[in-house]
């Protein structure tokens, strides 16, 4: 039985968010609501593979979305992962060289921003992306290069090596794979119900620039319709890396079903290759 319905438009991708009782048969699980650490690990196929913990695999996600926000090409977002694996190895940083802090361990006395706004790994991938592209011909330098030419680095070509798994990473957060991104998330859940709900919608909202779909209120479920398989495989991709932080249960999309159970991609029996849409499910608060 449906209970609620929100829509909102964003560059040709519509975003409803409902609620289902017992939709996709539901288990209420009781214990902790705390996922242990533990297992929380995400493997990236795309050319390659690379393997991430959920952290990483959360914040990686995060700045390829913000990056097609901000229209950039997909050689920026490899600029832009290759450079926050070197600076912070993909984690949101407390602390750096000097006053160095984030992701992108951008300085505060160097006029990046306060450090709350830097350890915003929104606002951090937001800087990092208008500051390249005002390099003049960043997308004809190398990796290494046109990282260099924002962070000004005393080890000027130590991002080149992080360029093939940024690739890798790029590949499949920009949904040029299928089923590319698989996590193990576990059965108990960092947050649940409406909680789980209501911080997906913002994460979605946030990430890839889509108008707020207002208050969220008693939602298990989400469906994403997209232009394409592309847009598709992009919002799939980052509801499996979101999964841990956010309470994601299952992911559907093309006649493929992730798993939290599992952590792995499989073909859903029912499944009909229709038009692209994403379904995902959240935990349900424990009865």
């Amino acid at each position: 039985m449906r209970v609620r319905t929100r829509t909102f438009v964003a560059a040709g991708v519509v975003v409803a968010l409902f609620a289902i009782v017992g939709g996709w048969g539901v288990r209420q699980l009781d214990g902790e609501l705390r996922l242990p650490v533990a297992g929380r690990s995400c493997t990236v196929q795309a050319d390659g593979t690379v393997k991430l913990d959920a952290d990483q695999m959360a914040n990686a996600a995060t700045i390829a979305a913000i990056g097609m926000q901000r229209q950039m090409p997909e050689q920026a977002v490899v600029v832009a992962l290759a450079t926050a694996y070197q600076e912070s190895g993909l984690r949101n940083l407390a602390h750096g060289d000097r006053d160095s802090l984030g992701l992108f361990q951008q300085r505060p006395s160097q006029g990046w921003g306060t450090p709350e706004q830097i350890r915003d790994q929104r606002y951090a991938a937001n800087r990092f992306y208008k500051a390249l592209k005002k390099v003049r011909g960043w997308e004809r330098m190398e990796v290494t290069d046109a990282a260099q030419a924002v962070q000004r680095s005393a080890y000027p070509k130590a991002y080149q090596k992080w360029a093939d798994e940024s690739q890798v990473l790029a590949r499949a957060l920009l949904g040029e794979a299928t089923g590319a991104v698989a996590c193990t998330v576990g059965r108990t859940p960092v947050m649940r119900g409406q909680a789980a709900a209501a911080e997906l919608t913002r994460g979605l909202t946030l990430d890839w620039g889509l108008p707020d779909a207002g208050a969220v209120a008693e939602l298990t479920d989400v469906t994403v319709p997209a232009a394409d398989a592309r847009d598709g495989w992009r919002y799939a991709h980052w509801l499996v890396s979101h999964a841990p932080d956010h309470g994601v249960k299952r992911v559907r999309f093309d006649g493929l079903e992730w798993n939290a159970d599992n952590g792995r991609w499989a073909k859903v029996a029912d499944g009909r290759a229709t038009e692209p849409r994403v379904l995902a499910e959240v935990f349900a608060d424990p009865a």
